[in-house]
């Protein structure tokens, strides 16, 4: 079954998996423009860029039924989000279940975020984890980690908009109520 689906991964010329590309929430021939806002809804190509563009990302999963989020530094390997961690908390909740990975970033004056939402799978293939370890992913944290992580996307969508000055303006009149410490 795992090498079905990486050969399914390595159809694409590109390496983006086919099963990504055709999951894609948004028309991938054109940048379109959400209904009445001023937000864009970027195509499975552009998406796939700006995942490229980043090395570190957002990891959502459930733990006792409740969301928790994660940072992971991350590389995009043939359509599939892959990190590196340790055992723990993440692993465990990742691993085989279904999972949301979030980045986004800023860029000539443009806000962008992209979602990838598909299943997390634990890299165990002696050959598959050789590969793995090449990737150049490289933690904040100076732990051990010796685990590797596929995200096998099912969905990929992303949206971009221009930062407006005005909106920074606007909540500068609005009255910003801190706790105030005890």
């Amino acid at each position: 079954m795992a090498r079905e689906r990486e050969q399914r991964l390595m159809l694409s010329p590109d390496g983006l998996s086919a099963v990504a590309e055709a999951c894609s929430a948004v028309d991938t021939d054109s940048m379109t423009r959400d209904s009445g806002s001023a937000t864009f809804i970027l195509d499975g190509h552009e998406c796939w860029e700006l995942l490229r563009s980043s090395e570190v990302g957002r990891l959502a999963v459930a733990i006792a039924e409740q969301p928790d989020i994660f940072p992971v530094n991350y590389v995009i390997e043939q359509g599939t989000v892959v990190f590196r961690t340790a055992e723990g908390t993440k692993l465990n909740a990742a691993i085989g279940s279904l999972v949301a990975f979030e980045v986004d970033g800023e860029d000539a004056g443009d806000a962008w975020s992209v979602v990838v939402k598909g299943r997390a799978e634990e890299i165990t293939q002696m050959y598959e984890v050789f590969d793995a370890a090449d990737l150049p992913l490289y933690p904040w944290n100076a732990a051990p980690k010796h685990r590797f992580v596929r995200i096998v996307p099912d969905q990929v969508s992303g949206r971009r908009f221009r930062i407006d000055d005005r909106a920074a303006e606007h909540s500068a009149d609005v009255p910003v109520h801190r706790a105030t410490l005890e």
